[in-house]
């Protein structure tokens, strides 16, 4: 979704070459309407928009339960400006100019890690610490059944350390989508501290992610699956 016709009509040429079926979207009206009638795997969404800001767009949908990947592609380029966007719920960050060709790999890697399961476990809910993570929905449940939503890389990284308790997990690891650049890749940090403190909103949840100096870090608790 992006106000610019231009860039608009370049991104689609790039998604049919791809392979991608897309609905193009200049408004966040338009966007909302796409949403209702279409069937949308990935969004991708500018910032600033003639009807309002993408980033408030973001933090209503995943509010409202929206669980769609979304890349964010924006002109705002600072390290505040990434990290503002990650905690709105993105699951990408890309700003503009991009080349064609790092994006269509940023939205394989965001589908791939939307799709795919737990390693071997069955059951739609992990029950660990307070929490309950509902495997199906991607909802952070607490004992209130008040549900919080994840991002698709922050349900990623939770659903490694479910799958892997009291084990010590490298950044490559937690994101081996990413394992050549994760190293210095210092968004992961961002992403666990994002982790923990929704994690810390329910009493018990304050210490289950736990650094392992030198080596990455660890869920300390057990998970069970119903």
């Amino acid at each position: 979704m992006d106000d610019d016709d231009d860039i608009r009509d370049l991104i689609a040429s790039h998604l049919d070459r791809a392979g991608y079926r897309h609905v193009g979207a200049a408004t966040l009206a338009e966007a909302r309407t796409a949403l209702a009638r279409h069937d949308i795997a990935l969004m991708l969404l500018d910032l600033t928009l003639p009807d309002g800001d993408g980033m408030t767009f973001c933090r209503d949908l995943r509010a409202e339960g929206f669980v769609v990947p979304v890349i964010m592609l924006t002109a705002r380029s600072t390290p505040g400006d990434r990290v503002e966007g990650l905690e709105g719920g993105a699951d990408d960050y890309l700003s503009k100019p991009f080349d064609a060709r790092e994006l269509i790999i940023r939205m394989r890697n965001v589908l791939k890690r939307g799709i795919q399961g737990p390693k071997s476990q069955s059951g739609r809910y992990a029950s660990f610490g307070p929490w309950r993570l509902d495997l199906a929905q991607r909802r952070l449940m607490g004992q209130d059944d008040r549900g919080m939503m994840l991002s698709t890389t922050e349900f990623a990284i939770l659903r490694r350390f479910l799958e892997n308790p009291f084990e010590e997990l490298s950044r490559e690891d937690l994101l081996p989508e990413r394992k050549e650049t994760v190293w210095i890749d210092r968004s992961l940090d961002n992403r666990i501290a994002r982790l923990r403190a929704k994690l810390a909103r329910a009493p018990g949840g304050e210490n289950l992610i736990v650094t392992v100096r030198n080596k990455g870090f660890l869920l300390a608790c057990d998970v069970t699956y119903v």
